[in-house]
């Protein structure tokens, strides 16, 4: 059965001397809007949340390069090995069974969606053969950027790094200059919300929904690297809404997600909504 409910969630994290996530655009500074308020891309949380639920066991389809445990060097490859080549055909497998094929093998195509495009085979020079197949999956579970409670500060220091020489390595290593960035201290905030109309469409459960709520607190455990340090950044706390009276939910998720003002410390307040109950679950 699948998601019977509609549930609404935010997180709460914060970051102590670390790059949340850099800008490789603005020479890997951490994100920030026109305003100065920190910001962490969607799609970097949606890493992070792919990361943990590969470690704890779940079969993932976008997996990143140095986490891969199937030696599989692309998303394509991915697909025709364990779909199937005539999966990615239109003409010898239906799209709509590839794509529910796709949301039984991996938990995070029937969680967040995925677009299968593949163009089809070159008919004559110059050619495309329109039997091409593109599949869109959209998603149940949305979340938002994480944005900085208030404006962050940057600090940036210059670094030096030394490398051996050339050739026998007899010769002088040269050092190179580089700059490394953090944001000292910072809160942040991100929602979320999980839709039981799409989750028809994919198959997510509420089973998926309970391994969702157990991974959030631990997103950045095991996530360490020298940007962010070990401890550097936690989630804080899960705040959890979920709609009982119906799929479409209580209230619509904006004026859920307005009910959660956070202070610049860490700490926040709820508004109570009539009949919808949150749930505050502790970080790992």
């Amino acid at each position: 059965m699948s998601l019977e409910n509609k549930i609404d969630f935010a997180i709460i994290l914060s970051v102590k001397r670390a790059n949340p996530n850099g800008d490789p655009l603005n020479g890997n500074r951490p994100r920030t809007d026109y305003d100065g308020f920190g910001e962490i891309s969607d799609v970097c949380l949606k890493r992070k949340i792919r990361d943990r639920l590969q470690e704890a066991g779940y079969p993932i389809f976008v997996q990143s390069d140095e986490k891969k445990n199937d030696g599989m060097p692309s998303l394509k490859a991915r697909a025709e090995f364990i779909l199937g080549k005539d999966a990615l055909d239109g003409k010898k497998t239906p799209p709509e069974k590839t794509a529910k094929m796709a949301c039984e093998k991996w938990f995070d195509v029937r969680t967040f969606g995925q677009l299968f495009a593949f163009t089809g085979k070159k008919k004559k020079e110059g050619e495309e053969d329109a039997s091409g197949v593109s599949i869109p999956i959209r998603g149940p579970v949305t979340i938002q950027s994480a944005f900085s409670v208030e404006p962050v500060s940057i600090a940036s220091i210059q670094i030096t790094k030394s490398v051996s020489g050339e050739g026998d390595g007899s010769k002088r290593g040269a050092d190179t200059m580089g700059m490394k960035h953090r944001v000292d201290q910072a809160v942040y905030v991100t929602f979320g919300s999980m839709n039981p109309q799409l989750a028809e469409r994919t198959g997510f459960n509420n089973e998926d929904a309970e391994v969702i709520k157990k991974i959030l607190p631990k997103l950045f455990e095991g996530d360490a690297s020298s940007a962010r340090p070990e401890g550097s950044m936690a989630v804080e706390k899960i705040i959890w809404w979920q709609h009982n009276k119906s799929k479409s939910g209580q209230y619509s998720s904006a004026k859920v997600h307005k009910t959660l003002t956070v202070n610049p410390n860490g700490s926040y307040e709820l508004q109570k909504l009539e009949g919808l109950k949150p749930e505050e679950i502790p970080g790992f």
